[in-house]
């Protein structure tokens, strides 16, 4: 079984952070973690740049979608603010 790929970027929220699972909205300076399982589901964390934790990014995880197409939609969703959670993914 191959390993999962991961992106990760740090990225500056916009106005109204984004929505985690576990501790609602954060905001500021945060790291965003991609994750494409062999499965085909993409796992989105994030964190305060820096800390030890992450948290889940509401919406996590997508069953299917370009893993790396979908980092850059959620980079973006975060950098709008907004509560932002993961982007669905585009229709087939």
């Amino acid at each position: 079984m191959s390993a999962p790929r991961q992106w990760q970027d740090e990225v500056l929220a916009g106005p109204g952070g984004a929505m985690t699972d576990e501790v609602g909205v954060i905001t500021g300076p945060l790291t965003l973690r991609t994750t494409a399982h062999p499965d085909g589901s993409v796992r989105f964390a994030i964190q305060y740049t820096d800390a030890d934790e992450w948290y889940t990014l509401t919406g996590s995880p997508v069953a299917s979608g370009d893993p790396y197409a979908l980092h850059r939609a959620a980079l973006d969703a975060v950098r709008a603010g907004g509560g932002a959670g993961v982007p669905a993914p585009p229709a087939r």
